[in-house]
């Protein structure tokens, strides 16, 4: 049977906002940034990301390795990162950079450890912000090839780096969990792989009949469906995030929250905000777009918000109408939305005596975003029957 290439992994690139206050870029540094991939293979490729740049990102050397723990790299395991069979390697503005492919075994659900250096200056208008993984920056000097380096600074944002690709069974194929930071999985413990995705992925590695299905996740912290700021808006990210991905089969719809949220506080002014009419207009459009592309759909309800940063100045994160509004999408997606699979995300961790606040023991204490506990219960309440493929 003839092979195919299929993303394992993916982290979606964003732009940079300033108050993120990211890593502004490197200077005859090394960064090495750590994935785990979903699905395993002989052979693997590296897709980089300058895709909100304005200068060349220039590559001189890049290996990957198996991962260890404390930024190691597992010894012995490095494999040199080639382009068009050189070493250096350049990101062009506005574009990606995909590798040649690379003779490494990969096991299902491994860490892999992507160094890459750069003797001139590096900067950084491109990167994933809440990657809940860390990475390690070095002293000056290149540590490409060693499998510990000397590191001056640790972030737990993902930069160059924005997808690991296997060659795989033509079988194969992968679920795109699309969304904001809830998908991104901010909250959960840093270096754990605890996001629902991943524990998503893990069910179907030991599921028979799902050995071949990779979990992708494409959730953006502070994305929405209608508005820029954090990442493009929804509407404008899903052809690169979801249908230029090979081999997806499903898609899970996770989006919505910020869009109700932010307006009115400091991250949005009431100018940006947005209807219940207006956000199922925006699911339909994704809905619509990507049944075109031959994905069948599932759609996740929104989940409670109350007492989110009371603390922040003017507040409002959470009003009486803004709860309207969600309640509006959340009844529209149970009844209405026509949808391929349900996944009543709402009902699995809200507080039964409050329905509108997060179970307290789901809570990582933001009153928004899970616990580890609590994208567990998210990855442990899908059914694996609504990813099956019918067979022709």
């Amino acid at each position: 049977m003839t092979n195919r290439w299929i993303a394992s992994w993916t982290a979606s690139p964003m732009n940079v906002w300033a108050p993120d206050a990211p890593l502004a870029g490197i200077y005859g540094q090394t960064i090495r940034e750590f994935a785990r991939v979903s699905l395993g293979g002989n052979r693997i490729a590296v897709r980089f990301t300058n895709e909100f740049g304005d200068t060349p990102l220039v590559f001189d050397e890049v290996e990957i390795a198996i991962g260890g723990i404390g930024g190691k790299a597992a010894a012995s395991s490095g494999r040199a990162v080639t382009f068009g069979g050189s070493r250096v390697g350049t990101v062009y503005p506005g574009a990606p950079l995909i590798s040649d492919p690379i003779e490494l075994p990969v096991a299902p659900l491994s860490l892999l450890a992507v160094s890459y250096f750069s003797s001139g200056f590096m900067p950084f208008h491109t990167h994933h912000f809440e990657a809940q993984q860390t990475a390690y920056v070095s002293v000056p000097g290149n540590f490409v090839g060693s499998d510990l380096m000397v590191t001056q600074n640790i972030t737990t944002s993902h930069y160059a780096l924005s997808s690991i690709l296997v060659e795989v069974a033509q079988d194969a194929r992968a679920v795109v969990c699309f969304g904001d930071s809830i998908t991104d999985g901010f909250g959960s413990s840093i270096d754990a792989s605890a996001r629902w995705p991943d524990l998503l992925a893990e069910r179907l590695a030991t599921e028979p009949g799902f050995e071949n299905v990779a979990v992708l996740n494409q959730g953006i912290g502070g994305n929405r469906l209608l508005h820029d700021r954090r990442g493009a808006k929804a509407l404008a990210r899903f052809d690169r995030d979801v249908l230029s991905l090979a081999g997806a089969t499903h898609l899970i719809l996770l989006e919505g929250i910020n869009d109700i949220l932010w307006p009115r506080t400091v991250l949005a002014g009431p100018e940006e905000a947005v209807s219940a009419a207006q956000m199922i207009l925006s699911y339909q459009q994704l809905m619509a777009r990507a049944r075109i592309a031959g994905l069948k759909v599932i759609v996740g309800t929104l989940m409670p918000f109350e007492g989110t940063r009371p603390d922040l100045p003017h507040g409002g994160y959470y009003t009486a109408d803004k709860e309207k509004v969600r309640q509006a999408v959340n009844r529209w997606i149970r009844t209405e939305s026509n949808a391929d699979g349900l996944l009543d995300f709402d009902e699995v961790v809200r507080d039964p005596a409050r329905p509108s606040r997060l179970r307290s023991d789901f809570d990582c204490g933001d009153h928004i975003h899970p616990n580890d506990r609590g994208y567990r219960a998210m990855a442990d309440a899908i059914p694996i029957s609504l990813l099956h493929i019918k067979s022709e």
